[in-house]
């Protein structure tokens, strides 16, 4: 499964198996190796992230590359739990290497001389990244969660530390703009979980909480067989109500960011809003192919974003 902050994968991209290393091997970046570094984020978000990248190219460009920088630093950590390349390990040099990254010390990692200045930049709190890197880790394990509410921390860690890292690039870090990030995070995450539901069944994953399977009277069988029935559709249409509550709250946070930046988050949860939606039309049919939007959909979306 992949970690949800859209962080998609619907191109084909080239797999990274840069393994990052506790050794480190370079002072503060030069301009040009700063310029590697960024160029570098750039071209993994514009290769890697088609849902995300559609609205953050509305960013102005050093807002958009920062963006960029926050969304490789999280692609890479999912890779690293759940790529075949990836080596036993290689999540805890990540971390690792993220901490000598923030003190200015790089290893041969092409993205931390961005990371380091764009955090700084921006004033990002360091210990959102470590909670990413905590919040991928688990997806290592065959995940189950009990309560809806134990599903919310996993969310949080993949998806709304990701929504809080990127409002301070956006322009506001209010403690209501914190609050709403945060949901925003949560709605696309349930989001993502819902599309991802076969792909996830097939790793052994299961992120729909057991308490909700068991008031829809409906089991994991139920779920791998995909045969659509009046429980199974109830559970989903219940599930695709949370999301749907989740991003309701998160729509005041788009006036409490920058003039500049509106676009963009307007063009997210419009995205994200219209794969939930998509969901729903298909009678929650996420069974037989996977939901997603195409590319001209997309981009009409982020279009629309400026009205």
């Amino acid at each position: 499964m992949r970690p949800r902050h859209e962080i998609e994968d619907l191109d084909s991209p080239a797999q990274d198996g840069t393994r990052a290393s506790s050794a480190q091997t370079a002072p503060l970046a030069s301009s040009e190796i700063l310029r590697f570094s960024f160029d570098y984020c750039r071209s993994v978000a514009r290769s890697r992230a088609r849902n995300f990248y559609y609205a953050v190219r509305l960013l102005p460009r050093e807002k958009r590359d920062a963006i960029c920088v926050i969304y490789t630093f999280m692609r890479h950590a999912d890779d690293l739990c759940d790529e075949p390349w990836a080596t036993p390990g290689a999540i805890d040099d990540w971390r690792d290497a993220l901490e000598n990254a923030l003190k200015g010390r790089f290893d041969a990692h092409p993205c931390w001389p961005a990371l380091h200045a764009t955090v700084n930049r921006y004033q990002i709190p360091h210990e959102l990244f470590s909670k990413l890197i905590d919040g991928v880790s688990g997806d290592q394990e065959h995940r189950r969660f009990r309560t809806f509410d134990d599903l919310y921390g996993y969310c949080y860690n993949v998806a709304s530390v990701v929504g809080l890292a990127t409002i301070r690039v956006l322009g506001s870090d209010s403690p209501t703009a914190i609050m709403l990030a945060e949901k925003c995070g949560i709605a696309f995450q349930l989001t993502n979980i819902l599309r991802d539901i076969r792909e996830d069944l097939e790793c052994n994953r299961m992120y729909l909480p057991l308490e909700d399977l068991e008031r829809f009277e409906v089991t994991e069988d139920d779920l791998r067989q995909g045969l659509p029935n009046p429980k199974l559709i109830s559970l989903m249409a219940f599930e695709a109500d949370r999301a749907r509550r989740f991003y309701n709250e998160a729509l005041p946070l788009i006036p409490l960011v920058d003039r500049e930046s509106r676009r963009c988050l307007r063009g997210l949860i419009m995205i994200y809003s219209q794969l939930l939606e998509r969901i729903e039309q298909q009678g929650y049919d996420v069974f037989s192919q996977r939901v997603q939007l195409s590319r001209w959909e997309k981009t009409f979306i982020a279009l629309s974003s400026f009205r």
